[in-house]
């Protein structure tokens, strides 16, 4: 609160130094004070840029949730039909 700062620029070029875009910046009340809307090229670029900003200590934590496309969601649903599975205990 003594040196208010707006964090949309860092967090632009945080995710743009890894090639991703940054597609929302809020703030909110609840589990979270901040959310943020970021593509990045692949999920390794995201970790990358997640280690590094819960590395720097400022958050009490940061979460990532992985987002799929519709197509990605169909592939996914094929393949699983795909699988054999069985619940433990259904010898």
């Amino acid at each position: 609160m003594d040196h208010p700062e707006d964090r949309r620029k860092a967090a632009q070029a945080y995710i743009e130094s890894v090639g991703g875009k940054l597609h929302g910046f809020w703030y909110g009340f609840g589990a979270h004070d901040g959310y943020n809307l970021w593509e990045a090229p692949d999920n390794v670029s995201m970790a990358a840029v997640a280690l590094a900003i819960s590395g720097g200590g400022a958050l009490s934590s940061f979460d990532t949730t992985v987002l799929l496309t519709v197509e990605e969601t169909m592939e996914a649903l094929r393949m699983a039909g795909g699988i054999k599975y069985r619940p433990p205990g259904s010898a």
